[in-house]
């Protein structure tokens, strides 16, 4: 896989996995168990999927290099919110999780600045 463009800069997927490794290793420093990073299907992507003191978690994992448009936290709309739900409801089908209670997390990076936010939506 071509990690950088012909200009030298990483590449939008090289950059993602490189701020979803920096996700993962924040949230492990946190107490989260990962059980998946990137499960696919033909709708979309779920980023992360953890386990927080038993609590099923679906993170979805956002960046910005810096916050001259805002910060990455805001970028998850309506839309990428009901997409990801739908994601979630896919992997709960697919993969028969055993879990009392999920949520939605979403992880954001700006610049070199990380927020979390927990319990995000719901359905």
């Amino acid at each position: 896989m071509q990690r950088t463009m012909p200009d030298g800069r990483p590449t939008t997927i090289a950059t993602g996995a490189d701020n979803e490794d920096v996700a993962e290793t924040y949230l492990r420093r946190r107490g989260y168990r990962i059980i998946e990073r990137n499960f696919k299907t033909k709708i979309g992507e779920l980023d992360l999927i953890a386990r927080d003191s038993g609590v099923l978690c679906f993170i979805e994992v956002r960046s910005r290099t810096n916050d001259y448009f805002g910060d990455a936290i805001e970028s998850v709309d309506h839309l990428k919110r009901a997409r990801v739900s739908r994601m979630a409801q896919l992997y709960i089908t697919w993969r028969h999780p055993e879990f009392e209670f999920a949520r939605f997390d979403v992880l954001g990076i700006t610049a070199d600045r990380i927020t979390l936010i927990r319990d995000a939506w719901r359905l």
